[in-house]
């Protein structure tokens, strides 16, 4: 919350209402539904700044912005775009009657959510997009924009089972070039996955199973086309078995590829804890 004066009114409602909305809410210490309507405002809106500013005005000490702004009574809350009153509440509200008021200006949970997964991988951060995006899915799962931005997580997470099977379920009146786009990733994320040299060194392991440098290969081979998981199950089941002479270096590849995960991966989380319980 900012507490609105005469020194910063100009700053923080004229110029910041420019930028975004401005929700203004008057009150007075002795009017206790006013200072109620305050805080359940700021609670609602304590993770909604880059859309909002909630501004506070305390009427008993800038009597004068009140009046400017023509204020009967309280509680009494106005919400501002450009300097011009846009909305307002006026008198005591419950919950849902702010919830209802809110949602008529500010963007959806699952859009804010989306925007966070789309920065989050412009910047590479896999782990926050999977979140941001997951989230948005769980909270409307039929947008065919959300659905897209989790089928490109997917894909550069090595789920590419998942991509294809989300990609599916995109009506035909969705499938644009975005669409296109990825049913192309998906594609070549299926035939890297399934290249000639990891057949060839499955097939081999399928004769010879036990050879330890033919899957130290094939885990390598699994980790380069984001089987990350494929490939760290067979490298702890040789650093687990192994002998002295082959572990060291199964070991070593086994944290290349965790290396690689993003940082709070849980597949990482999950392998991690595995070696530590088979070293202590």
């Amino acid at each position: 919350m900012i507490a609105i004066t005469l020194d910063n009114f100009q700053q923080m409602v004229v110029e910041e209402s420019k930028n975004k909305l401005v929700l203004v809410s008057f009150w007075a210490e002795q009017v206790p539904e006013s200072v109620e309507l305050r805080d359940k405002l700021a609670v609602k809106l304590s993770n909604l700044s880059e859309h909002i500013t909630l501004a506070t005005v305390d009427c008993q000490s800038q009597g004068q912005i009140a009046q400017q702004f023509g204020i009967q009574g309280v509680p009494t809350a106005i919400l501002l775009k450009d300097a011009q009153p846009l909305d307002g509440l006026s008198g005591p509200q419950d919950d849902e009657s702010i919830a209802v008021f809110l949602d008529k200006h500010l963007p959806k949970q699952e859009d804010v959510l989306l925007e966070q997964a789309k920065a989050a991988l412009n910047d590479n951060q896999l782990l926050d997009a999977q979140n941001a995006i997951t989230q948005a899915y769980d909270v409307d799962n039929s947008r065919a924009d959300i659905k897209l931005v989790l089928i490109d997580v997917y894909l550069k997470t090595g789920k590419t089972t998942e991509a294809k099977a989300l990609l599916n379920t995109i009506m035909m009146v969705d499938q644009d070039s975005e669409y296109q786009a990825l049913m192309a990733k998906v594609e070549l994320a299926e035939q890297a996955e399934n290249s000639p040299e990891i057949k060839a060194l499955e097939a081999q392991i399928k004769e010879i199973p036990d050879d330890v440098s033919l899957n130290q290969q094939l885990a390598a081979q699994y980790s380069q086309v984001n089987r990350q998981e494929e490939a760290l199950t067979i490298l702890f089941r040789l650093v687990q078995a192994g002998d002295e002479s082959t572990k060291d270096k199964s070991k070593e590849l086994f944290l290349d590829v965790l290396k690689a995960l993003p940082d709070g991966d849980p597949l990482a989380l999950k392998f991690r804890r595995k070696l530590y319980t088979l070293m202590y």
